[in-house]
């Protein structure tokens, strides 16, 4: 933040699209949600969201690849009671078939009625398999497979694609710092992330920067995430559906 003050917004403008498309989803009497990279439980998540909508309604697997982030959600279904609506597993994305049995483990999904599928500000981070090649696209196409008919898949993803120079600029620091983590970041074109969505069809307003989606689905207490233009966002967002 101190080097692209810009982040802050752009975090909350992402975190704010899951929880619209949440809203949306559950309005639309989606009762069971998968969502996949989920980090730790703060600023409303999922199951939150989809509570103060329909209380009690929905259930949510939560996946991560970091067992301390898997360990902490659970504390908190533990605290508020709530183990046997939700779930937290240990998970890669980069394994559909495998996690897609795991998620199935639970006994909270079913796999005969529609899923939210959320991947949210995930695909950006590079999925190498062993040989060091991005399959994040690859492992999305399979887990589009694996979906139910009737169910939707929500994406984030950072892109350069017509974004300020400023922005840019912010972005190519950031591009450093994740790989300083050993986290390399791909800002993949709207063509590319689009494509994401393979033959879903996108919900209205279709592939769009996250302030722009949607922005009548708000809820209690949401920030306030001001842009000059939607654009500064730098991040593209959407909601396809398999019918």
């Amino acid at each position: 933040m101190a080097t692209f003050p810009l982040v802050r917004s752009i975090v909350l403008a992402n975190r704010v699209f899951l929880h619209r498309a949440v809203r949306f989803l559950v309005r639309l009497g989606v009762r069971q949600f998968v969502d996949i990279g989920a980090g730790l439980p703060t600023m409303d998540s999922t199951h939150a969201v989809a509570d103060a909508v329909a209380p009690g309604a929905a259930t949510v697997v939560y996946v991560d690849n970091d067992p301390e982030v898997v360990a902490h959600s659970r504390a908190v279904f533990a605290a508020g009671g709530e183990s046997g609506r939700h779930a937290a597993i240990h998970g890669d994305l980069r394994d559909p078939d495998r996690l897609w049995r795991a998620i199935g483990a639970t006994g909270l999904i079913d796999a005969a009625e529609p899923v939210g599928l959320l991947i949210i500000a995930v695909l950006h981070l590079r999925q190498p398999d062993a040989g060091g090649v991005d399959i994040g696209p690859r492992a999305v196409a399979r887990f589009r497979e694996l979906l139910p008919n009737g169910s939707y898949l929500a994406v984030s993803h950072a892109t350069k694609d017509g974004v300020p120079e400023h922005v840019r600029a912010g972005l190519a620091g950031t591009s450093q710092a994740y790989r300083a983590q050993r986290s390399p970041a791909t800002w993949r074109t709207r063509a590319e992330i689009a494509g994401l969505f393979g033959d879903f069809e996108l919900v209205e307003p279709g592939l769009t920067w996250t302030p722009s989606w949607h922005p009548e689905e708000t809820g209690p207490g949401a920030p306030e995430v001001t842009f000059g233009t939607p654009e500064e966002s730098a991040v593209l967002a959407g909601l396809g559906h398999k019918s």
